[in-house]
């Protein structure tokens, strides 16, 4: 296997710790019925296992799935067929998607916008999330925020142990990047099986991902503190934006 595709397999060991599903599901479709969304078409980019699609589909009649690592997309479609909803999924860049369907609802959820490192890519991203939502249609998205990534993920070391599994997680941050290096020990057996990650977030802020969105057309509804109502702060560490194109 390959390394990405063992860490696809830890993945939502590793989230579960951190992240309240429940809580992002319902904050989605909480706004899906303030802003009366239609329920026809739903998108989740960079979907990951499916953990919040699977949650907020069942309220929605067809369902699709982007995401870039194949890997991924096979535990998500275990779980969708477990679960026996039906979802299109698709392998494919985010910055780049072309499904030849328009959409009332789109998330991209745990900070993947992040992970558009490169000059451009936010701008291409957003202008193809656009180009895919219906006429008042809502895309709601996350991203880690500045402070966090440069002030507590940036040039630190965290450790993780279980009784499956222990990873060493060090940070370096520069020019705007944290670069991740993550070691895992995974049990398999009597054995330990180790393998390496190394991931890139992009620290964005606020002004420049509000700057894009005004640009391409999109009208900021609301910008929060997490999955919550609260305003965002100086020290926020995940900051929702649920945006409408207009």
């Amino acid at each position: 296997m390959s390394s990405y595709k063992k860490f696809a397999k830890v993945y939502d060991e590793l989230i579960y710790e951190d992240i309240d599903y429940c809580k992002i599901s319902h904050k989605i479709m909480e706004v899906s019925k303030k802003y009366r969304l239609k329920n026809d078409f739903y998108l989740d980019l960079a979907c990951g296992t499916g953990n919040v699609a699977l949650e907020v589909s069942k309220n929605f009649k067809n369902i699709f799935l982007v995401d870039l690592s194949n890997d991924m997309l096979i535990e998500a479609e275990s779980k969708f067929r477990e679960n026996k909803i039906k979802a299109k999924i698709v392998c494919q860049d985010m910055t780049e998607f072309q499904l030849n369907r328009k959409f009332d609802l789109i998330t991209s959820v745990l900070d993947s916008t992040n992970y558009l490192t490169e000059d451009g890519d936010l701008y291409n991203y957003l202008t193809k999330v656009y180009e895919h939502l219906n006429d008042d249609g809502i895309f709601i998205f996350d991203i880690n925020s500045y402070y966090k990534l440069s002030e507590i993920l940036g040039n630190n070391i965290y450790t993780y142990n279980s009784e499956d599994l222990f990873y060493v997680w060090e940070n370096i941050f520069e020019d705007g990047i944290v670069e991740m290096n993550l070691t895992f020990f995974v049990k398999e057996g009597d054995m330990y099986t180790r393998f390496e990650e190394i991931h890139e977030e992009r620290a964005y802020k606020e002004e420049e991902i509000e700057e894009a969105l005004h640009k391409i057309g999109f009208e900021v509804l609301e910008k929060n503190d997490g999955y919550s109502n609260k305003f965002v702060l100086e020290d926020t560490e995940r900051i929702v934006y649920i945006v409408r194109k207009k």
